[in-house]
């Protein structure tokens, strides 16, 4: 490549016109590269917005928030040398003047050049039955292409009035249209396509018609082999405006709809270099060579407005550009961008490099549709071209989304027509996975295929035919398995092996990162590599690959608690247990950093084995500070900040007096009530000062706390057993109340639930449980390790056969070695996965006592369990711990934290929107200067209870609407005050959060609904770790035994943060939009809600309930 003339200033100036994800791109390949500094790069970009990742647009739906979208944070502009970068928003090039070498802009400015680049990007196509200026000017028609398009598509879809929307288009583009419509609550949603199955150009027609039924499933309409001939309108009456009103068909039917969208394809914007005389493909895009030049010197084009060899990348690829999460769209794009900026660098002066040259580019891809994994790779219709060779008649409009406008020219990873090819198909429908794999005839090849459901092996079989590899195992493998070790964690793939296509980053510069560049964060790596800020979808592998750099590389990955104690909790536990240490001021001093408050990690950690050594009460003075969220007030805290009672039944079995009295307290303080999984009742909405009351009425009852806080034992779960089944062989009730009353307040790393079978029905679910038994002819077999959570893990056999006098023996083992060993936060389910010699290995130890340590365990339980107290007990009885549960510590008036709801009969909190706006309180925001503000005394320095071992903290009411939270650090006896409301969720529960201190010795508090972390130092401003959020903090000081808080006039705080304004009300969280699952709808055959079905009306007609069909 001939280096371009230097301009003024010896720098070259490269004009980029575009500031899209191609555009972006190159620039910062450029600003990379030239590291002699010779270039200046300058940008425009027509669009008010920072160059954003147009494959993720459909999530904006979601969050709404375009700077999530962002491929660069806006702070990186900013951060580029002026000497060296330049870029222009909303200002769009209107003209080349490539004789004078200038452009000219929309805002009427003239830029040299002396490189220019054309990164224009596509359009939205449209049917020949619909131009333009008709879409434009008729209301209720959309295309899906921009930000622009998605705001004016939610505003119109929010219209009462649209009930109907159509998409036109069934390849990728148009799935993702009708899944943003779909997931926007339009309640009939449909798609129009031509062919007889979705995703044609991709798919062949098994896999198509899998994904039509998984559409269907959603409700969604699917009208295939449908071509429409027209769109009808209706005038509206206000303004005489053109208003969509449905299609026109060849037969002169008429399908109804209140809007559409089309979603058929794209083209390539390629009239700003048609009208400069640069010349154009005949069917769109500039005309680029090998090195991407155009038919001037000096102008180049790249993305999808350039045709290379007669191909538009983006639009005559199998594969439009705009769809989520999936691999290869925008690949040809950025291999472009890499190959003009290495050629604009590296091919001049000493080492220079010869020239790249644009090759066939991959069009594999990998996405996820409407909940449905898709991908292909390689020529995967290889098969199709060899049974029927000659070429379908090309479409008689402009290509649908999905569709080639005519025959592209076979990449390299094709096979000859008249080349044989074999495929292997696997079509799984109960779990919706299918898998089609081309090969060469004799097998030594894979050439190509396509997969739905199960995609993992995508990177690995993308490279294969990439490099058209010698198949080292039969093609069977492929199909049935087999994986070689090392498999998940990329150690099969070569180096060479893309990872992320969206941006061509390989495996081995991930690799290289850690190993040459010392790179030891995995925020870091993505950022050096830009892997996983396209679609997203390679960041899996990309973890795998960094962790497996670190282990390789040497770097430690330690299980540290957090950066106060440099041990793991299996250490620090034997530690504080050797050293006799009591309290977590102790702990710190003698085993961490000390002086330090610690934090929201920590602090539960060291609180939860003093419990586990000690057992002493949690809400002592010493202990309460460290307590995590639900521990704290002996509750769950739920998300109104109201707690949740639940008394323990053991085994399931309660007798009717202890149920009348749950019921009469539900009742009388208004409790929402449901029955668990656990076999126990759960009472909601409990607010914190009444917690005391519900719980001395329920020990009046003979009901004790069922620890449903605590990282503890929840519930040991029984079937009826031998109690009354005709099937049962053991006394499943009798056993399961013997072990829950045994562990009942034992804490542990976490949470741990037992299950009791009375036989091998398994009626209580045990081999799910943290521990099981089943009982047998010969005794009880003992099950540990399973899981039925968030990743569900069936148990394994610790011992079998074993007597009911062993049973309690080898579970005091298990557990206690459990609780001494695993990590923090650690399920039994992971600590057995992940034991040195696994299940195995525990048997030795725990069964055959290879350690000789099983009696000390024995021991060591019986000790723990001897300590037992009924925790609700002490605080109802002790008057100082009864005090703690006052909302306020200043007043007994109280404030409710959220609207309550009525739903199905019972009151419950309204419902949070899907998020919350960003909220930033601050002092500028109050109209008295703080100069002006005043000392008010609110509450005692005795209200928060004083100590040199733990943090204490109380509410205040301020005003007739303020909710302010105060707090003390023991030793320094610095007292700080802030809101009471966390504005992430609008809770009204910072005094109940761990206040810890980071690296710098500032104080934080840690909400206890999130975690969000808020500075408490006047002089840190409320500063969030989540940048979205900032609270107010106030000045306090001591008076005598008056605490005085710094103030404005209580009037300007209220109207600020009153409890009124911000409480979350359901009008509110509707407005800003819920989330997708707060509510669902039975639809019936027809694809009406059952409540629209005739005759049903949503409730029970005279003789049954719902759809006829469903009554049995």
């Amino acid at each position: 490549m001939t280096a371009p003339p230097k301009a003024p200033g010896d720098r070259i100036q490269v004009m980029v016109v575009g500031l899209g994800m191609v555009g972006i791109a190159f620039i910062e390949k450029m600003l990379t590269l030239d590291v002699a500094g010779r270039y200046f790069i300058r940008t425009c970009g027509e669009e008010p917005h920072y160059a954003y990742n147009r494959v993720g647009l459909t999530e904006y739906f979601a969050h709404r928030n375009i700077a999530d979208l962002y491929l660069n944070d806006v702070s990186w502009y900013a951060a580029q040398n002026p000497d060296h970068f330049a870029f222009h928003l909303s200002e769009q090039v209107v003209a080349i003047d490539h004789t004078a070498k200038v452009v000219r802009t929309s805002n009427g400015h003239e830029y040299a050049y002396a490189v220019l680049v054309l990164a224009t990007g596509s359009a939205a196509d449209l049917p020949p039955y619909i131009s333009a200026e008709r879409a434009n000017s008729t209301r209720g028609v959309f295309v899906y292409r921009s930000i622009a398009d998605l705001e004016a598509i939610i505003k119109y879809a929010e219209r009462p009035e649209v009930k109907r929307a159509s998409v036109v288009g069934g390849g990728l583009l148009g799935l993702e249209a009708a899944k943003a419509v779909y997931d926007m609550k339009v309640p009939d949603v449909s798609i129009l396509i031509r062919q007889k199955y979705p995703l044609n150009r991709q798919l062949d027609a098994p896999a198509g018609a899998l994904v039509l039924s998984k559409i269907e499933a959603l409700g969604v309409r699917v009208l295939t082999e449908y071509e429409p001939r027209g769109i009808v309108t209706r005038t509206c009456a206000e303004d005489g405006q053109d208003v969509f009103a449905g299609f026109e068909t060849a037969d002169d039917q008429t399908v109804e709809a209140d809007m559409t969208i089309f979603a058929i394809g794209i083209k390539p914007r390629d009239d700003l270099a048609r009208a400069s005389g640069i010349q154009v493909a005949a069917r769109g895009g500039v005309e680029v060579g090998d090195d991407l030049q155009s038919s001037v010197e000096g102008v180049y084009a790249i993305g999808e407005c350039a045709s290379w060899r007669g191909n538009v990348l983006g639009r005559d690829n199998p594969v439009p550009v705009l769809t989520a999460r999936f691999y290869g769209l925008i690949s040809p794009g950025i291999e472009m961008a890499d190959i003009l900026a290495f050629n604009l660098t590296q091919t001049t002066g000493v080492a220079a490099h010869h020239p790249r040259k644009m090759n066939s580019p991959d069009l594999s891809t990998r996405l996820k549709l409407m909940g449905v994994d898709v991908a292909s790779f390689g020529d995967y219709f290889a098969d199709r071209r060899a049974a029927a060779p000659t070429p379908a008649p090309e479409p008689s409009h402009g290509p649908a989304d999905g569709e080639v406008a005519h025959r592209p020219r076979p990449s390299k990873h094709r096979v000859a027509e008249d080349d044989a090819v074999r495929c292997l198909t696997y079509h799984d429908p109960f779990s919706a996975t299918y898998k089609k794999y081309i090969f060469t005839a004799d097998g030594q090849h894979l050439v190509g295929g396509m997969m739905i459901g199960d995609v993992d092996d995508f990177a690995k079989l993308v490279a294969i035919t990439k490099k058209k590899k010698k198949l080292d195992v039969p093609p069977s493998e492929f199909i049935l398995g087999a994986k070689k070790e090392g498999a998940d964690n990329g150690d099969d793939l070569d180096d060479d092996a893309v990872v992320c296509s969206c941006h061509a980053v390989t495996k081995g510069t991930i690799v290289s990162c850690v190993k040459k560049d010392g790179v030891t964060d995995l925020a870091a790596v993505k950022g050096k590599t830009k892997a996983t800020s396209g679609c997203g979808g390679c960041a899996p592998l990309v973890t795998s690959l960094f962790k497996a750099g670190m282990k390789r590389g040497g770097h430690a990955v330690n299980n540290h608690i957090c950066a106060h104690f440099k041990m793991s909790r299996t250490d620090l536990f034997q530690a504080v247990k050797v050293k006799k240490l009591k309290d977590f001021r102790d702990v710190m001093d003698a085993l961490g950093l000390p002086g330090s408050l610690g934090c929201e990690s920590c602090n539960p950690a060291v609180a939860s084995i003093l419990s586990s050594i000690n057992n002493d009460h949690v809400m002592k003075v010493e202990h309460h500070g460290s307590q995590d969220t639900n521990d704290r007030y002996l509750g769950n805290i739920q998300r109104n900040g109201t707690f949740s009672v639940v008394p323990r039944i053991p085994g399931g079995e309660i007798h009717p007096d202890k149920l009348l009295a749950i019921a009469e307290v539900a009742k009388e303080f208004g409790l929402y009530t449901k029955i668990t999984g656990g076999q126990r009742i759960d009472l909601f909405g409990a607010h914190k000062a009444d917690l005391p009351d519900i719980w001395t009425r329920l020990h009046a009852a003979g009901l004790e706390s069922g620890h449903a806080y605590g990282k503890s034992l929840r519930t040991v779960k029984s079937c009826v057993g031998t109690t009354w089944c005709r099937f049962g062989v053991g006394d499943a009730v009798g056993l399961a109340i013997d072990l829950e009353n045994r562990y009942r307040g034992v804490r542990s790393p976490h949470k741990f639930k037992g299950g009791v079978s009375g036989c091998v029905r398994e009626c209580a679910e045990a081999q799910s449980k943290d521990f099981g038994l089943i009982a047998g002819d010969k005794g009880w077999t003992i099950y540990i390790g399973g899981n039925g959570g968030a990743t569900p893990r069936h148990a394994q056999i610790l011992a079998q056969d074993v007597p009911p006098t062993k049973v309690v023996q080898l579970v005091d083992r298990y557990l206690m070695f459990y609780i001494q060993t695993a990590d923090r936060l650690m399920r039994t389910a992971r600590w057995v996965e992940s034991f040195d010699g696994g299940i195995e290995k525990l048997r030795r130890i725990l069964v055959d006592d290879e350690l000789g340590i099983c009696v000390d365990l024995e021991a060591q339980m019986e000790a723990l369990v001897g300590t037992y107290e009924d925790e609700w007990k002490r605080a109802v009885e002790d008057p100082e711990l009864r005090a703690k549960f006052r909302q306020f510590a200043n007043t007994d008036e109280r404030r409710a934290p959220a609207e309550m709801i009525e739903e199905r009969g019972q009151r419950r909190a309204a419902d949070w929107p899907k998020n919350y706006p960003p909220e930033h309180f601050a002092a500028a925001r109050i109209t008295t200067p703080k100069s002006a503000w005043t000392w008010v005394p609110l509450l005692k320095t005795s209200d928060l209870r004083p100590n040199d071992k733990n943090t204490t903290s109380a509410a205040v009411l301020y005003g007739a609407e303020t909710q302010l939270a105060v707090f003390r650090t023991p030793r320094s006896g610095r007292h700080y005050a802030s809101q009471q409301m966390c504005p992430h969720k609008r809770a009204f529960v910072l005094s109940d959060g761990i206040v810890g201190d980071g690296a710098d010795g500032k104080p934080y508090v840690s909400c206890p609904l999130h975690k969000r972390n808020y500075k408490l130092d006047v002089a840190d401003e409320g500063a969030c770790s989540d940048s979205d959020f900032q609270i107010l903090t106030f000045d306090v000081k001591e008076h005598g035994d008056d605490l005085l808080l710094l103030l404005p006039p209580a009037e300007e705080l209220d109207a600020l943060l009153g409890t009124n304004k911000w409480m979350v009300k359901q009008a509110t969280s509707e407005a800003l939009g819920l989330n997708a699952a707060t509510a669902i709808e039975i639809v019936g055959p027809t694809g009406q809600r059952v409540d629209e079905v005739p005759g049903t009306g949503g409730g029970c007609a005279d003789a049954g309930c719902g759809d006829k069909k469903l009554e049995w």
